[in-house]
């Protein structure tokens, strides 16, 4: 920590010194696949739009698991951008810590953001000490599977109602020529599956047992077992998904040569850039039509520290419009996520978006995963979960048993 604060005054310098044209303002993000494009394209029009400041886009391909160390070696090495794009959660601890990103208590509590933002875990989440340091931009659920109508009525055979029903389709939609379930190789692909089999599988109260409590005696036990069986189904069915990228598995459903996806909600955007209706064209089962539960875990902008006035008035103009409710209806509603505030107006939601709306309403919710797990904890389940889908040599008590040892050493 230390180091990072020593840092941080050389990068305070660097900035006072360097700032050259204030009003362009780099947003970094990771969002590159069509229907993220469409969505992040939906602040930049209302930035350039509203203020008299510049977006300059800083897109990073390959995903967070990519883009977030190059974030946060730019802010740490003395060349910060303006905005940057995080999850919700503990990602940033160090860098608030070492004071690295701005303060936008002033902000949030100007605005109100107390009253609007819905649920408070979302705020929470970007609360240290009391003090508010990011913008809550939207509500990400993880638990989603996604269903290709024509490739079940190819391998003919009935769209699946929940997670049993689509293992036991699996066989006829290879005999199909079908590809059961598409995966990507991005190693968070592996780690988003798992968790959501952990929370429709075993339930809310176990995942918040095992990544909250880090209980290694849950983790042990009997319905983390029976979550690695299921684990190994999906990792069968996952043959012939030779796809990288999450979008290119989306695709698969899409097109029609995979059957399903387990993907989070922001899958709607890239159906619907393809132009495809839900309920028609593709079905969607929250929490694999087992329990039907969302997380609302999702993205936040946080705004490193700078010097210049011009650069943190533009900041201060940005973070704002992304809770304003017009911004947040454009975004979301092509980013196929919820929200942050229930007083807009959604009318134009789909089908898929309504049920997500629907379950939020209900109170069947619970913390993302990264607002759980440090992000040394998610990157040693990640390993795991990469070599467990890679390697049929590695059975389902083996995986569980690695497992249980990083629960247990988590914090």
């Amino acid at each position: 920590m230390k180091a990072l604060r020593a840092v941080f005054a050389a990068t305070t310098a660097l900035c006072a010194a360097t700032a050259a044209n204030a009003a362009d303002l780099e947003v970094t993000h990771w969002w590159t696949s069509g229907g993220e494009a469409a969505a992040v394209g939906e602040f930049a029009k209302a930035f350039n739009e509203k203020t008299d400041h510049n977006w300059v886009d800083g897109a990073i391909a390959g995903g967070g698991g990519t883009a977030r160390p190059v974030m946060v070696s730019r802010i740490i090495g003395g060349d910060p951008m303006g905005a940057t794009q995080f999850n919700h959660g503990r990602q940033t601890e160090e860098l608030i810590e070492a004071g690295l990103m701005r303060d936008l208590t002033d902000i949030a509590e100007a605005e109100g953001w107390k009253d609007l933002i819905n649920p408070p875990s979302l705020l929470d989440s970007c609360t240290v000490d009391g003090r508010v340091y990011c913008v809550p931009v939207n509500i990400h659920s993880w638990q989603w599977l996604w269903l290709s109508n024509a490739a079940f009525e190819k391998a003919g055979v009935a769209v699946p109602a929940n997670w049993d029903e689509f293992v036991a389709a699996a066989p006829k939609l290879e005999a199909a020529g079908i590809v059961p379930l598409a995966l990507g190789q991005q190693p968070w692909q592996n780690s988003g599956l798992f968790n959501v089999l952990l929370v429709t599988l075993a339930g809310p109260e176990a995942l918040q047992k095992v990544y909250g409590a880090k209980d290694a005696e849950v983790a042990a036990g009997p319905e983390i077992a029976r979550v690695f069986k299921a684990a190994e189904d999906a990792r069968r069915m996952r043959k012939g998904s030779n796809v990288q990228d999450w979008n290119q598995a989306t695709n698969m459903v899409i097109t029609g040569k995979a059957g399903g996806q387990i993907m989070g909600d922001w899958a709607q955007g890239e159906f619907q850039v393809a132009g495809q209706v839900a309920g028609k064209d593709y079905t969607c089962l929250p929490g694999l039509g087992v329990n039907e539960v969302i997380s609302t875990g999702g993205d936040a902008f946080y705004f490193p520290v700078n010097d210049d006035p011009d650069t943190q008035k533009a900041q201060d103009e940005l973070a704002s419009l992304m809770v304003s409710p017009e911004v947040q209806v454009a975004f979301n509603l092509k980013k196929g996520s919820l929200p942050i505030r229930g007083d807009v107006d959604l009318a134009a939601a789909n089908d898929c978006m309504k049920k997500g709306l629907e379950i939020l309403a209900s109170g069947n919710i619970l913390p993302d995963v990264n607002q759980l797990n440090t992000e040394d904890t998610n990157t040693q389940l990640s390993d795991l979960f990469v070599e467990f889908f890679n390697d049929e040599s590695i059975s389902a008590e083996d995986a569980q048993a690695r497992f249980v040892d990083i629960i247990a050493q988590g914090d």
